[in-house]
Order: C-alpha cells, then sequence, then structure tokens
C-alpha cells in the first residue's frame, strides 16, 4: 500500500488539531471577544447618530418655516369679496432670504385658484378636515427635489364685512415650502462632529484595552516563569497570595496535584529504598554460600552450600515477584485495567486448587466453601486473583503441621456484600498489631515464620483499588488457646443479583 506524501496521516492531523487546541491564546480569545462587540455596534452607533442628527437638524428649520408660513397667512385678507395677500418688502425678504434653500411660497383661494406664488406647490392630503390657523408640516416633491411644506387655512369668515349676508365657511390654503439642503449640511456636520474623533478614538480605546488585557493577564506570565525557572525536583506548594483572586483556583489546584506528586515520589523512594534494603539479605546470602561452597572440598558440604543457595535464590525470587505485584497493585487504574463481571466463587476455587500441592507438602488441610448461588462482583480478576493468592499463603505459612486452613466465599445478603473470608489455626494476630500487618516490610515480632513482610501490603492496595474493606478477627472456629488462628474478612460490593438464576455451582 502506498501513500501520497502530500496527505497526512489519520495520526499527523489528530496531532496537529491537538497542537491548535493546545496553542489557543487567551490574550487572543479575551480581545477577539472583546472588540467583535465594539467593531459591530460602531457602524451600528454612526447609523443612530445620523438619524437623530437629522431629528436635530430638522427641528429648528421647522420651527423656522412654521414663522414664515404664519407671517404669510397673516397677510391674507378678503375685501370686498376679493383675496388678496399683498407681502411687505420685509415679509418678501423673510421668505427669499436663503442663499442654499430654495423657497416657495402659495396662496390659493377657496377653489384652490392661485392668488400668489409658486403653482406647482402640490396640495396637501387633509383638505376634507381643515384646521383653521394650525400650522402643519408635510414632505412633498417639488421641481425634481425634495422640500418641507408647511401650510395653514385661514378662515375667510373672520375677514369679511360684518354687512354681508353669513355663507358656509371658505378656508384660504397658505403654503411654504424650502429644499433640504441646509438641513442635510447641517446634519453631515452634525455626523462629521460626532464620527471624526471616534476615527481618532477607537485606535485609542484599542491600544488602551490591549494594554489593560497585557497588564491583566502578566501574573500568568510571572506565573509561567516563575513554573519555568523551578528545578526538576522542587515540589514546593505556589503562592497563590501572589496572584489574583480569579487565578487562585487553579493555583490551589495545582498545589494539590504537587502535594499528591511529592506524596508518590516520597512513596517511591521509601519503596526503592526498602526493597533494595530488603533484597540485600537473600543476595548476601546467595553470595556468601557460593563462595562457602567455592572453598570446599567435601562434597557433602558443597551439596549443602547449594541447597542453601537454591533457597536463598528462590526467596529472592519470591520477593522480587511480590514487589512486582506490589508496584503493578499501586500503579494500576481502572481506566488501565477496566473492570469485568467476575463470579467469585468461581475465581476463588480455582486460586485454591492452585495451592492443594503446597498444603499437601506441609501436611495442612486446605479446604473451600461457598453459597449454593454464584456470587458476582465488578473487579479485576488477576488482581483478585493475586489478593486470595497472599491470603493463601501468608496463612499457610503461619499454619502449623496438622492445621487446617478454609477459603470461604458467601454474600451478606442485608448489606449486599460479597464476602471473602480466608481462617487458619495458627498463632493468631494480637489486636494492637492488625494494624499494622498491612504495612510494607512489617513482621510481627517473634515470628520465626520466613516472609517479606509484602504479601498483607499487597492484599491491602488491591482491596482498596477495588473499594472493599478488610477485617482481621480470631478464629471463631479454634478451640486451641495456644492457636487462636486468624480471620480474614474482604467485603467487597455486589455486581447485583441478574445472573444468578443463570448457573448453579455445585460445592
Amino acid at each position: 500500500m502506498k501513500f501520497d506524501s502530500r496527505t497526512p496521516a489519520p495520526a499527523s492531523q489528530a496531532e496537529d488539531a491537538r497542537e491548535q487546541r493546545i496553542q489557543r491564546s487567551l490574550f487572543g480569545e479575551i480581545l477577539d471577544w472583546m472588540l467583535m462587540p465594539l467593531l459591530l455596534l460602531w457602524p451600528l452607533s454612526i447609523g443612530v447618530t445620523y438619524l437623530i442628527a437629522k431629528s436635530i437638524a430638522n427641528e429648528p428649520f421647522d420651527r423656522a418655516l412654521e414663522d414664515r408660513v404664519t407671517v404669510l397667512a397673516q397677510q391674507v385678507k378678503e375685501v370686498n369679496g376679493e383675496l388678496s395677500a399683498r407681502l411687505p418688502f420685509s415679509a418678501r425678504d423673510i421668505l427669499r432670504a436663503d442663499d442654499i434653500d430654495n423657497v416657495y411660497f402659495q396662496v390659493s383661494g377657496p377653489q384652490r385658484e392661485l392668488i400668489a406664488g409658486d403653482s406647482d406647490i402640490p396640495l396637501p392630503e387633509d383638505e376634507d378636515k381643515p384646521v383653521p390657523w394650525a400650522v402643519m408640516l408635510r414632505d412633498a416633491q417639488m421641481r425634481n427635489a425634495d422640500v418641507r411644506v408647511a401650510y395653514t387655512y385661514v378662515n375667510l369668515q373672520t375677514t369679511r364685512t360684518s354687512g354681508l349676508s353669513s355663507e358656509e365657511t371658505r378656508y384660504a390654503l397658505v403654503q411654504v415650502g424650502e429644499t433640504l439642503e441646509k438641513r442635510r449640511e447641517l446634519a453631515n456636520q452634525i455626523i462629521k462632529g460626532v464620527i471624526l474623533p471616534e476615527f481618532i478614538i477607537l485606535p485609542i480605546a484599542i491600544t488602551l484595552l490591549w494594554f489593560a488585557l497585557s497588564r491583566g493577564l502578566s501574573p500568568l506570565t510571572t506565573l509561567q516563569d516563575n513554573i519555568r525557572s523551578r528545578r526538576p525536583d522542587d515540589l514546593s506548594p505556589i503562592d497563590s497570595q501572589a496572584v489574583p483572586e480569579e487565578i487562585s483556583p487553579l493555583v490551589r489546584s495545582l498545589n494539590d496535584m504537587l502535594s499528591r506528586l511529592s506524596q508518590s515520589l516520597q512513596s517511591q523512594k521509601r519503596f526503592i529504598a526498602d526493597a533494595a534494603h530488603q533484597m540485600k539479605t537473600p543476595l548476601a546470602g546467595m553470595r556468601m554460600q557460593s563462595e562457602l561452597a567455592l572453598r570446599q572440598d567435601n562434597r557433602e558440604e558443597i551439596q549443602r552450600s547449594l541447597v542453601q543457595l537454591s533457597k536463598s535464590s528462590e526467596s529472592a525470587t519470591r520477593l522480587v515477584n511480590q514487589l512486582l505485584a506490589l508496584a503493578r497493585a499501586e500503579n494500576e487504574s481502572p481506566q488501565a485495567t477496566p473492570f469485568e463481571l467476575i463470579e467469585l466463587g468461581e475465581l476463588a476455587r480455582n486460586t485454591v486448587q492452585e495451592w492443594f500441592m503446597m498444603a499437601q507438602a506441609r501436611q495442612i488441610d486446605l479446604g473451600f466453601e461457598q453459597d449454593e448461588r454464584p456470587v458476582y462482583v465488578r473487579g479485576n480478576a488477576t488482581m483478585l486473583g493475586e489478593l486470595l493468592n497472599n491470603l493463601i499463603d501468608n496463612a499457610l505459612r503461619y499454619t502449623q503441621q496438622a492445621g487446617s486452613v478454609t477459603v470461604r466465599v458467601h454474600e451478606d445478603t442485608e448489606r449486599q456484600l460479597a464476602i471473602i473470608e480466608v481462617e487458619d489455626n495458627g498463632p493468631g494476630i494480637a489486636a494492637a498489631e492488625r494494624g499494622h500487618v498491612f504495612e510494607r516490610f512489617y513482621r510481627i515480632l517473634g515470628s520465626e515464620v520466613e516472609g517479606s513482610g509484602l504479601g498483607l501490603a499487597i492484599v491491602r492496595e488491591i482491596a482498596q483499588r477495588h473499594g472493599a474493606e478488610i477485617d482481621i478477627f480470631n478464629n471463631p472456629r479454634s478451640n486451641d488457646a495456644r492457636f487462636p488462628g486468624s480471620l480474614f474478612r474482604i467485603s467487597l460490593r455486589m455486581a447485583g443479583n441478574s445472573k444468578r438464576n443463570d448457573s448453579k455451582l455445585s460445592s
């Protein structure tokens, strides 16, 4: 199979993606979230400012336009049935005094006949309900240009002479319009006055934001430098008072991890030191016996030295195996060794069968008892088998000839616990010693039984990995006061009774 060199392998792609996730910048993330709303709201603020500027610009011009139409309406008179709008020069100056906008006016009679002014100003749409002397405003189109028109209705009855007979109310329409150039110019000036400073303020704000963010994240840089400058063996806690409050939980979590790591390293150092110390005895014995055999000429003496050498090597091998088992029990995690459903009776029975030959050689009655129905737990079969091996080995070593060792599996239905018991009729363990026998390399004073002092330490580690409890009692079935015996009880959580009726095990 050939691979195109231009196409990265899936593992390489995953590694690149992981590297990109690691290289994600907190500084850039915060800066993006702060700048994005600012840059998005800036155009919106410009639009809102423009609308407000137009409204502000319209107000003074509308008031001026209302004044103009009011002045013009005051000049409309009806004399002898004839309507006239004679504007004095001052009024004409008010209407025409504009250098930028074009100003138009119109006075029309009751039939909307033109009395004065420009004829092409469009009529309002609300003529069916005129309100006399009320000045109103509207937008319109005139001569292809947008205009703002102010208009009012003049009640002609009020200008009639008293000698005429009354008729229905008639209204004259007065309109003044102007183009919007000055309004637009004022609005643009307001916009320029507001927006141009923003073009200066925005870069300054971004610069200040960049500087403030850099200053705010500087404790992280300081913390990073302090951690990098540490010696590899320096696991002392980091001062959480020297960092901001938001980083304190991270520093405390890091200190907790450093504390656990320090304890783990101390435990490993102590384990290595203890292991090296314990290995000295069998290795020294092996060396002494080998040197003694080399100096001997007598065949029987050589044979005796070789037998002792074999025993020392057996002891060293057992010690090494137990050290490895203890290290494996301490370092195994549920992720590395996932638990599975185990029938505890079958596991215990198979383990006991492996020790029958050893028990017979020592003239010890090794028995096994279990409930009629299976007992299920969740755990690691290899580790639980190692736990049973060490308990049985410990029981066989401390039981005298013609004694008995019994392994028992049953369930505590009330507490939903699976129980493993290993009992013997050896010398027993005093109550004061029961809290220490699970310590590494601990040996009860006065005991002449060979051993490394690691078996029960392995049992404790495996039990802790399975969330089990260990209890030690005197053997309730022992009748000999010299040999009260011991009962080791391991209590594990049951996995449920879903498979109880699936099989039947014979005792």
